[in-house]
Parts: structure tokens; sequence; C-alpha cells
């Protein structure tokens, strides 16, 4: 139960000191989890898992729609993604199709690689800066 606790207290900490770039990444891979484990779930024959997992992912795809900036031209490339996996979600919860959810999981590693790969390079640039002041 302790370290149960302490697991908790750290994951409240990791979030609450995380910078948004970060708290992005931990969605991405929150959304991914999810479909995970519903596609588990469906393996399962876990009907009502794999729809709280589902419906988990779909709500932070809202979120991720939400938060998009359309003043830069790439949001809207990031919206028709969004839009597209949200879709193909409510249709694989609809039908507890593995496959879409494979295909939908595909999409969000993909975002996530190139999220992570953009936080890689900003804070290379950013230590180059500021050692070279």
């Amino acid at each position: 139960m302790l370290a149960q606790n302490a697991y908790a207290q750290y994951n409240k900490n990791k979030i609450m000191t995380a910078s948004p770039a970060e708290l992005t990444l931990m969605l991405y891979d929150g959304c991914i989890k999810f479909m995970n484990v519903a596609s588990m779930a469906i393996d399962e024959g876990d009907v009502e898992k794999a729809h709280n997992n589902i419906r988990k992912a779909e709500r932070i795809i809202e979120e991720f729609r939400a938060t998009l900036d359309m003043k830069y031209p790439v949001a809207q490339d990031f919206e028709r993604v969004y839009k597209y996996v949200a879709r193909r979600l409510v249709e694989a919860n609809m039908g507890k199709d593995k496959e879409i959810l494979e295909e939908c999981i595909t999409h969000m590693r993909s975002m996530r690689d190139t999220w992570r790969e953009v936080m890689r390079i900003v804070g290379h640039s950013e230590e180059r800066t500021a050692g070279e002041a």
C-alpha cells in the first residue's frame, strides 16, 4: 500500500512539474496506452473495458483538437489527423474492431514520435544557444 501511494505521489509530481511539451508527450503516451488496453480487452471479450478505454483515448484526441492554435498552418495538418483518428475510434468502438484500433495506434505513435523529435531538436538548439552566449 505504501509503495502504491509513493508511486501515485511520484506521478502527480511528475505531471505538476512537467513542461507543456512534456505534458503533450504524456498525453500521446496515455492515448496509445488506452488504445492498447482496449485492444487487449477486445481479445478478452471485455466489451465494457474496451469501450471505457476507447472513450479515454477519444477524450485525449478531443483535448488535442481543442488546444490547436489554427494561426499556424501545421495546426491544420494536425487537425486533419486528429479528426480522422477520432472518427476511426468511434468506428472501432461501435464494432469493437481491433484492426481499426491498430490503425489508430499507428497514427498516434507517428504523431508522438514526431513530437518527441521536435522536443529533442528544440531542446538541443536551446542548449547550443545557451552555450554560445
